[in-house]
């Protein structure tokens, strides 16, 4: 008989041993590498989003509110700290309990053993799985202290997608870090510990709460909380608010990506990147845009003169298109002219001076107006008011081509422009953004403007890897330049310009823009305090509604948003 029990603990011994040397490194995977977790912050240092954040902001008992670590023990493993790695006790009671009802109702592992799984091991129900956790979970005591592997279960618990941890799930459920959670969101995403999908406060809020009740009674039983603040816990339970990744922040967190990547280059290490974006700006700027563009796309971008990138939407609805419309290029139409025209003015012309309005042809080149209408002779100021196409063209003519080029490369385009007659009415293509940066240079007084959308980034700790160290500006347009073109785009607002809609109180001025078969409509202006561009279009580049002009929807665009904020 002995050496039958002798036999048996040989092999029992040398199963143990076998499965012990197919386990993973353990070491390896406490510390796994990830892709560095990027969050994003407004001008305010809100949150916004996050970019590869499998993880949430890592957590402990001593950084969290007692009552959120004491609800997932209080419901998954009430004596986790008198047991040891696994519980005795607790696997005798679920036996009894599962041969009593006649089925697996009741389980017994414990935190530690839970840790062990979710970190090492796969879910596969086998019986060598079930060692290794055993194994792990004595590993795992013999190293940390229970705290310590209570912080590991937290951090690495599953419960949303393919997120990780107490604190991701608390950001997700109801937009908020796991430091803030209160009694009863606790409750909630305890409750959701034994079976994520099915007690999740998202998918199945009544059954949720139906557990969260449960989780508080079970913290009054162990003396985490009293009766009364378990009552008025569960009268705040509620279905979770979520903090679903919408389309709000994604145009513009991938563009600061692009920014981010170009400031520091390969990265490895987590950070948060402090951003210009106005958050309120930006909720009016997506909400409005939504609502307006109706069957057609659209984008806006809003920067302070200096380029200080206050929102950005590069199109009606993220989830359905992530091309970001506001920084690809189109064919921006009349809203090119003021180039042409601050040749004229630095060249001494005034709005007052006058230009005829006639036809113009320049080889096989003889482009129309819009109304195929002329004036004859008409003030400088008359002409763009009414976006006349030829006097820019004329004035193309007597100045030069390449001044014209010229000028635009000092606003910041030149190098994209072809060198030809139809680019003076828009014909080269440019980017919302790379039109908006143009006006913003006359709005910031004539001194050059580069947009920009980060203003510091730093590690999680607060080590600073990058702050905004900005030059100083170059004057590319004298002040009478600047003032004259002010008066020519105020004129555009004012009643009988192309852009009537856009006016509002403190709107300076502004300009309409319309490409071929009304394939591109456009509007940029300004406020005292912002230079905001809005373009609408068809992605297919497919003609709209002949009635969409650039003084249409987009001028509307841009007087909500104005009257908005």
């Amino acid at each position: 008989m002995f050496n039958l029990f002798l036999i048996g603990c040989v092999v029992v011994a040398g199963y143990v041993g076998f499965i012990y040397l197919r386990m993973p490194s353990l070491d390896a995977i406490l510390h796994e590498t990830r892709d560095a977790a990027i969050v994003f912050l407004d001008r305010e240092g809100n949150e916004l989003r996050s970019a590869n954040r499998i993880m949430g902001t890592p957590v402990s008992v001593e950084t969290l509110p007692p009552h959120v670590w004491q609800a997932i023990v209080a419901i998954e493993d009430k004596r986790f700290f008198d047991h040891g790695p696994i519980d005795v006790r607790g696997i005798a009671r679920a036996f009894v309990s599962n041969i009593v009802k006649g089925r697996m109702a009741a389980g017994g592992s414990t935190i530690t053993q839970q840790t062990a799984k979710n970190i090492f091991l796969s879910r596969d129900k086998k019986i060598s799985r079930k060692v290794q956790e055993v194994i792990l979970s004595y590993w795992l005591e013999n190293r940390f202290n229970k705290n310590q592997v209570l912080d590991l279960y937290m951090n690495r618990v599953s419960l949303v997608g393919g997120m990780r941890g107490i604190d991701a799930t608390a950001r997700a459920m109801f937009g908020v870090p796991a430091t803030r959670l209160s009694i009863g969101q606790s409750a909630q995403i305890a409750a959701m510990l034994k079976a994520p999908t099915t007690y999740s406060p998202l998918r199945n809020p009544d059954k949720n709460i139906t557990r969260a009740r449960v989780v508080l009674q079970e913290m009054v039983r162990q003396g985490y909380i009293t009766i009364n603040q378990a009552r008025a816990a569960a009268q705040s339970l509620a279905p979770a608010t979520g903090t679903a990744d919408t389309n709000m922040y994604r145009y513009w967190t991938d563009y600061v990506m692009d920014e981010l990547k170009s400031r520091i280059g390969d990265f490895e290490s987590d950070m948060y990147v402090y951003t210009t974006l106005d958050s309120n700006l930006q909720d009016q700027v997506a909400a409005i845009l939504s609502q307006k563009v109706g069957e057609y796309q659209g984008a806006v971008v809003a920067m302070e003169p200096d380029g200080a990138l206050r929102a950005m939407s590069g199109g009606a609805d993220y989830q359905t298109s992530q091309f970001n419309r506001a920084t690809a290029p189109r064919q921006p139409g009349s809203a090119f002219k003021p180039v042409v025209y601050l040749v004229a003015l630095e060249n001494g012309l005034t709005p007052d001076a006058y230009v005829n309005d006639s036809p113009f042809a320049i080889g096989d080149y003889s482009p129309k107006n819009y109304n195929e209408k002329y004036y004859g002779d008409i003030t400088l100021a008359t002409a763009f008011a009414k976006s006349v196409n030829s006097v820019p063209l004329k004035l193309t003519e007597t100045y030069g081509i390449d001044t014209m080029l010229s000028m635009a490369g000092r606003l910041g385009v030149g190098t994209k422009l072809r060198r030809e007659y139809s680019t003076v009415l828009g014909a080269s293509e440019m980017s919302l953004l790379d039109l908006t940066t143009i006006y913003a240079v006359i709005w910031n007084n004539g001194y050059s403007v580069r947009p920009y959308s980060i203003t510091k980034i730093t590690d999680m700790a607060g080590n600073v890897l990058f702050a905004r160290n900005p030059s100083d500006p170059i004057q590319i347009l004298q002040p009478e330049t600047v003032e004259h073109m002010s008066h020519l785009l105020a004129d555009v607002v004012a009643p009988g310009g192309t852009g009537g809609r856009a006016r509002a109180d403190g709107v300076l001025g502004g300009k309409t823009g319309t490409s071929n078969e009304n394939r591109d409509a456009w509007f940029i202006g300004a406020t005292r305090d912002m230079v905001m561009g809005v373009w609408i279009g068809n992605d297919n580049y497919t003609p709209m509604n002949s009635k969409i002009t650039g003084g249409t929807i987009p001028a509307e665009i841009f007087h909500d948003i104005v009257v908005s904020k």
